[in-house]
This record gives structure tokens, sequence and C-alpha cells, in this order.
């Protein structure tokens, strides 16, 4: 295959449609939570309900994308991105006209598996398709652009929703779906790994899902008091297929999670940072719109608003970040970083009635951006040192479903454990967000600890950083395997 160079009128279109790609999927997974409080009036469920649209999503998402990556490596990356654009697009499709939270839920988890088949194959598009000489600054800019559609992704669809519905969030993916078809077909060239493996783990794939879905399940319904044969069965059946799950990935001779890569101390610690870590961001961010809505009057426009400095510190700081923990050692900014968003969140869980932006909001927005700033570009990077060459792309692949479902079973569990699951009123629910925040501090300080204890101030880094802003409230950047930028993008 021809590498195309990023100054060309070809380059300009296969970065176009990567930054496309990957936006129609961070916009969605941004704006949701702004809509939830809407969706809620709309639909009604309760807090149970809007747990299962987030964690729908999570949940098919975190179990596929290993599985999505492999399938572009095998069968096209430009293949399954067009698929997993179209599948998208129609599955927002069914969110917009969902009639109920249960349809809503289930269109969710398609959903998810769109995304899951789109997210890896945005990046690998970059990373096969740009000359070595333009990778780096392919992979700044498309950074950069992504983070730019994350950014304006809650004030723009906060608006939306207030202006016209919640409904229109999801529709409008079907245009940009379109558009991204339509550029990709034409102008990315097709690319696939002609030395990888022969066969799929769809076993794996399939247990994974299981697994997750039914301790997702359990761990939802059980704070109901309701169906208790059920949810102790579901828990059970969750349990054995994510054993299921451990078993087929030993035996089998093309796994979609190479248990070896976790030989690394250092890989596995820095996964379970990542874990904790994220399971506080995503249950911070689901809850932390809805009570600025629920409690402080906030119209989803202005409560989306409200999370821009995150954006805007995360997009100045990460890449400064990065150079310093190649300076220093990855072990005092990953220690650091995660201290800091838990004093951030504990700053956010003092926000309730009466609390103004400027005096009550904004300090722990910005204390908590400034950790996540601290934190992300090291972390990845340390994820992806830690793991042998051949294995950077399921390393990356590794660390972004253990944040994802780091995310998936706080979303689940938290918000019963702060008593949120029958709050009712804006006292009741402010109560439940200042415990939950507070949980979910403690799990940011976990975090911090964890690295300090774990990870040596020598350990190896990737070089150089690329400014990311993909991560800032879903998961850790992705990088591609075998990644390598020239200085070009310094």
């Amino acid at each position: 295959m021809t590498e195309v160079r990023l100054g060309t009128r070809t380059g300009r279109w296969v970065l176009a449609a990567s930054v496309l790609g990957s936006s129609v999927a961070a916009l969605d997974a941004t704006v949701v939570n702004v809509a939830l409080p809407a969706v809620r009036r709309d639909l009604g469920g309760g807090m149970a309900g809007l747990q299962w649209i987030v964690t729908g999503y999570l949940l098919t998402l975190a179990a596929f994308i290993l599985l999505g990556g492999s399938l572009g490596d095998r069968y096209g990356r430009r293949r399954v991105f067009v698929i997993g654009i179209c599948w998208f697009a129609l599955s927002s499709l069914l969110c917009g006209v969902a009639p109920n939270v249960g349809l809503l839920t289930a269109a969710r988890a398609l959903q998810g598996v769109g995304g899951a088949l789109l997210t890896p194959g945005s990046l690998a598009i970059i990373e096969a398709s740009f000359h070595p000489d333009d990778r780096g600054r392919a992979i700044g800019l498309w950074s950069g652009l992504g983070g730019v559609a994350t950014a304006v992704g809650p004030p723009v669809g906060g608006w939306i929703i207030s202006a016209v519905s919640w409904r229109l969030i999801f529709l409008l993916n079907l245009p940009l779906g379109l558009v991204t078809v339509l550029v990709a077909l034409r102008h990315v060239p097709e690319s696939r790994d002609e030395q990888m493996a022969r066969g799929i783990d769809f076993a794996g794939a399939i247990l994974g899902v299981a697994g997750l879905a039914a301790v997702t399940y359990a761990l939802i319904e059980a704070p109901g008091g309701h169906g208790r044969g059920r949810v102790l069965a579901a828990g059970a059946v969750g349990v054995a297929a994510l054993v299921a799950f451990g078993v087929t990935e030993m035996r089998s001779p093309h796994p979609m999670l190479p248990l070896e890569i976790f030989r690394s101390r250092l890989f596995t610690f820095t996964n379970v940072v990542t874990f904790v870590l994220y399971g506080a961001l995503g249950v911070t961010f689901f809850l932390f719109v809805v009570q600025l809505q629920t409690s402080l009057g906030y119209s989803p426009g202005l409560a989306g608003t409200a999370l821009l400095p995150i954006t805007a510190i995360m997009f100045v700081g990460s890449s400064r970040a990065g150079a310093l923990a190649q300076r220093i050692g990855p072990r005092i900014p990953m220690t650091v970083g995660p201290l800091v968003v838990g004093a951030g969140l504990l700053l956010l869980s003092r926000v309730g009635a009466g609390s103004g932006y400027l005096t009550g909001v904004l300090p722990g927005v910005v204390i908590f951006g400034v950790g996540l700033a601290l934190t992300v570009a090291p972390l990845t990077a340390t994820v992806l040192a830690a793991a042998d060459v051949h294995h950077a792309g399921i390393a990356s692949g590794v660390n972004n479903a253990v944040a994802r479902v780091g995310g998936l079973l706080a979303v689940a569990v938290l918000p019963a454990v702060a008593g949120l699951s029958n709050a009712h009123g804006p006292a009741a629910f402010s109560h439940g967000f200042r415990n939950a925040e507070h949980i979910a501090a403690a799990l940011a300080f976990a975090g911090g600890l964890i690295a300090w204890l774990t990870v040596r101030r020598e350990a190896p880094l990737s070089e150089p950083f690329v400014r990311e802003q993909h991560c800032s409230v879903g998961a850790p950047p992705l990088r591609p395997r075998g990644y390598e930028v020239a200085a070009a993008d310094a």
C-alpha cells in the first residue's frame, strides 16, 4: 500500500475521516450524560434506568473493543471502520425514537458495539495510511481536533436538548455518519495485517459480554430488593462466564486478551491504577451534570458548559505533563495526579443548592482537570512501555478496555452504595451525590497510593508524547500498534 503524505489532498481526507469517526463516538459519550435528566423526565425509569442508559453502552464497548481492533487488522481497517460507523448511526436512530427506557438501553448497547468497531479503526487508519515522517503530526492533529469536538459536545448538545429535544442528539449522528462513510469510501485506502494469525476469538468476546452483562445486571438491580433469586442467579452466571472467559483466553491459539501480557508487574499495576481512577471519573461524569441540573437548576446547556475548563486544562497541560514524566519518570506524576483528582472531587462533593459557579463549582472543576492533565499522559505512556513492542496495540486496547470496565462497574455500584437508588427530590439527590463523590475521591487517592508503591521512578516511557484529548471523559487515549512517532509533532 502506498503511504500518503499529510500535506496532500488524500492525506487531508484520510485525517478528516478518522477525526469524524472518532468524534461521532466521543460526542455521543459526553452528551448523553447531559441529557439524562431530560430523558428521565420524558421516559421515567428512576436511577436504575439512568444507570442502564450509561452502562448499556459501556458494557458492549468494553467487551468488544479488543475484538473490534482484531477484526480491522484481519478483514480491513477501512471496512470495519465503515461498518462501525453504519452500525453506530443506525443504532443512534433507534436511540432517537426509543419509546421507553428499556428500548433506549438496548439501542445504547447496540451503539457500544458500533463504537467498538469504529474506535480502534479510527487511529489504526492513520497508523496504516500515513508515511512514518507524517504519522506523529497526523496523530497530533487527530487528537487536537477530536479534543475540540469533545469540548464543544456538552455545551452544544445541552443547548440542543433545551431548545429541541434530547432525541435530536442521537438523530444528528445519521448525517454525520453518512458524511464519514462517504469520505472513508472515497478517500481512505484499505489496509490489513497480512501476518496476523488466523482465527478470531469470538468465544472470548461472547463470554466477556455475557459475564459483564450479568454482573452489571446483578449490581444495578440488587439495591431494589426485588427478584432476589434472579439477581443472585445473574451474579452467579456472570462470575462463571468471566471465569470461563479467563480459561478460554489461556487456551485459545488467538486470544482476544493474551494473558501473558500481564506477566509485566508494571503493566498489571498501571492497569489497576487505570481501573480505580476511571471508576472515579465514570461515576463523577455520570452524576455531576445531573447534580447541576437537579439541585442547582442549571439548564442542559449550562451544565455542559460548566465542564469546559476540564477540557481546556487537559488540552494545555497533557503534553507538558508527558514531557515532565519523560524527564523525571512517571512515578511522581502518576502519584500526584490522582491525589489532585481526589482533592478536586472532594471540592465537587460540596456543590449543592445555592452554590455559585465561580466560588462553588469552578474551583473543584479546575483542580479536577489539573489532576487529570497530570495523570493521563504518563499513565498511558507507562502502560504502553511496560508491554513488549509486539504487544503495543494490545496493550493500548487492554488499557482502554480496563478504563471502560472501571467506569462501567463504578456507575453500576456506587449510586446504590451512596444511597441514590431511591433518592427522591433535590435534597436527597444532593446527599447521595456527596456520598458518591467521597467514595470517588477515595478511589482516586487509592490510585495515587498504588502508583507510588508499584511504579518505579525509572520506569520506561514511550517517546515522544503527543497532545491527547481523547480521554477527557471516556477512557485513555488509543495508541497504535508499534507506536513510534518522530519529533515532528514537538
